[in-house]
């Protein structure tokens, strides 16, 4: 009796220790293959809650259809067919343009595009003789630099209207004495009002789609 039951014994003890084997491999797989969501939790990269929030209620882009329209060519004689796009040339200092450059003989008249009314008068170095004009919303400002002179009596503060003579095609400041031209800008303005800051706006399609006279 006593061997039977060390058989039996023997018996029950191997076929536990196969299940328990079993059990123990099947467990490992499972985690390697299939980690419980609190592991993958652990090991997922973090995102602020406020990021978030903001990625999901990002308001789309502004237009950029807001510009200003109907000005006048600012070079007396000058066709728009005559303008070449300027805007985006390359300058000295690493630089882009952000203007377009009308190249005219030496004393031709410039003209106001706009109505508004001249904010500043800057004799800068790079520049020359220039003409920062506001118009009445206080939206935009248009400037007007290399000028050969002023016009006549021309004041800060003093109202202009579309078409007024302000000034005459010069190579001032670090223009080529050569090529004489008028470097026009438009800029929008900020709500501080600054002359000498605001974004810029390629003149180029603005004028092309304007008129070119009265």
């Amino acid at each position: 009796m006593r061997l039977a039951q060390l058989i039996v014994l023997g018996l029950v003890m191997g076929v536990a220790a196969g299940w328990w084997l079993q059990r123990d491999g099947e467990s490992s797989d499972d985690t390697a293959v299939h980690p419980p969501a609190a592991i993958a939790a652990d090991h997922a990269p973090a995102v602020p809650a406020e990021q978030a929030a903001t990625s999901i209620a990002a308001p789309a882009p502004a237009a950029t259809g807001d510009t200003p329209s109907g000005l006048l060519l600012p070079v007396q004689g000058i066709a728009p067919s005559q303008l070449q796009d300027t805007f985006t040339d390359a300058r000295s200092e690493g630089r882009v343009h952000d203007a377009i450059d009308i190249m005219a003989a030496a004393g031709t008249p410039v003209l106001a595009v706009a109505d508004g009314h001249v904010e500043k008068l800057f004799d800068s170095k790079r520049g020359g003789l220039t003409v920062y004009q506001f118009e009445p919303s206080g939206r935009w400002c248009y400037y007007y630099a290399h000028l050969q002179r002023y016009a006549d009596g021309l004041a800060e503060k003093q109202t202009l209207k579309r078409g007024d003579v302000i000034g005459y095609v010069g190579s001032t400041g670090n223009a080529n004495p050569e090529a004489p031209h008028l470097h026009f800008e438009v800029h929008a303005l900020g709500p501080e009002k600054q002359w000498w800051k605001g974004e810029s706006l390629n003149p180029y399609p603005l004028l092309k789609k304007g008129d070119g006279g009265d």
